[in-house]
């Protein structure tokens, strides 16, 4: 089973191979875990690496992301709540702190989470023990805490958006997942990885891309990183050759023009990030809520880029 979950962690380039092996040294340890990585390049798949390598492998794996719990319920579903703690809440129910015990919990995108609510978790955090909302009974609780963001968490920090004391206490480690354009050589190992995937979910064995396909692939930034990757590769059993029209037409931008993408290659992220939104954006008539389905963001997340970079729409 722990090998397995290594193996899901695709690709052999030297980016790769090096944060294989900070996993395995990491994954032993109590410690938190903080990992870092742009939107889709793999972070819940290296968390579920950690917890399956680890002494806790048995217990639970519990992951939720930050941004899709409303900000008035975070506390109820992190920490449980007793009945009458609010309306309609008629029944104990236990937090994802108590379902995760003697386990791991995964909390992507920590670099959401609400101002306001972060004391509370740097407490549970501290004392290691959780109250339900509606009761003053402390529950010890025994988790692996692993958090992920896409965020620029220390710039975060700086202009008072998360607390200092609450960062050291989550990145005791900390795994930086590449991002695809920095690993292009495991583009055909992932490739054939959602072709087997995929293609067994059909019950079909699809055509396998040619060596220009592939080539075309290996050029395309891919801002979506490893999850935009799968998703062509779903479009490639469905579609064939299509798919790349559909591809070319996401983020406007054609494989042929070299100097194009060289203008990426000089970028930082930020500004490819920054662009990329615009471009979706545009595509999407200002439409926000379909953008961030095409981008594989919250909308919330999306809302907070826009102010981040000061997009003009």
């Amino acid at each position: 089973m722990a090998m397995d979950a290594l193996n899901q962690i695709v690709g052999n380039s030297p980016r790769m191979r090096e944060l294989k092996q900070n996993l395995l040294q990491i994954a032993q340890a109590e410690h938190p875990v903080l990992i870092l990585g742009e939107s889709g390049a793999g972070k819940e798949v290296v968390a579920r690496a950690i917890h399956a390598l680890s002494s806790r492998r048995e217990a639970p794996f519990v992951g939720q992301s930050c941004l899709a719990i409303p900000e008035a319920l975070i506390e109820s579903e992190l920490f449980g709540y007793e009945p009458g703690a609010f309306t309609d809440a008629r029944e104990s129910r236990p937090g994802l702190f108590e379902q995760a015990e003697g386990g791991t919990l995964f909390l992507d995108e920590i670099g959401d989470i609400p101002l306001s609510f972060q004391k509370r978790l740097l407490r549970v955090l501290q004392e290691r023990e959780v109250r339900r909302l509606g009761s003053t009974e402390a529950i010890p609780v025994d988790v692996r805490i692993v958090t992920a963001t896409n965020a620029p968490i220390e710039q975060l920090v700086k202009e008072g958006g998360f607390r200092s004391d609450l960062l050291y206490r989550l990145n005791t480690f900390e795994l930086r997942v590449p991002p695809l354009r920095q690993r292009i050589d495991d583009i055909p190992a992932l490739v054939e990885h959602f072709l087997r995937k995929h293609g067994a979910r059909y019950g079909i064995e699809p055509e396998r891309p040619g060596d220009e396909v592939m080539q075309q692939l290996k050029d395309y930034p891919w801002p979506g990183n490893v999850r935009e990757l799968e998703n062509f590769v779903v479009r490639w059993i469905s579609l064939g050759a299509e798919a790349l029209i559909a591809l070319d037409k996401r983020v406007a931008l054609s494989f042929e023009a070299q100097d194009s993408n060289r203008r990426w290659l000089s970028m930082t992220m930020s500004e490819i990030e920054a662009e990329v939104i615009k471009m979706v954006l545009h595509d999407c008539a200002g439409n926000k809520t379909l953008a961030a389905k095409r981008l594989g963001v919250a909308r919330k997340s999306l809302y907070n880029k826009i102010e981040r970079y000061k997009l003009e729409l």
